[in-house]
């Protein structure tokens, strides 16, 4: 029998950091009362009072948002805008173990 409750896959804008091959990825997500919460590479929900001010603290932590990426800016930081995969897990919990990852080696 399938359980029609299933957790949904986890959405959100996507935002990533870059050191060398290693992305840091945070997930911010807008509520329908304007707030706005971003789940970070700890496993940590952090709330804001507005996109804008999610937005500002994720720049000012040097995220940049994954959308917003094209090849040129992706090849400036050292890698393929197509090696760069959000990660995905059914729930928080399980994506907490994907927010850091590296990517393959170049050769």
């Amino acid at each position: 029998m399938s359980d029609t409750h299933a957790p949904s896959p986890v959405q959100g804008q996507w935002w990533l950091a870059t050191l060398g091959r290693t992305v840091v990825w945070a997930r911010l997500r807008v509520r329908e009362a304007g707030t706005a919460e971003v789940f970070d590479s700890d496993g940590n929900t952090l709330a804001y009072d507005s996109e804008d001010s999610a937005r500002a603290a994720l720049l000012d932590a040097e995220f940049v948002e994954r959308e917003g990426l094209d090849e040129e800016d992706a090849e400036a930081r050292g890698f393929l805008l197509e090696e760069l995969e959000p990660p995905q897990a059914e729930d928080d919990e399980r994506l907490r173990a994907h927010m850091v990852s590296q990517l393959p080696s170049r050769h």
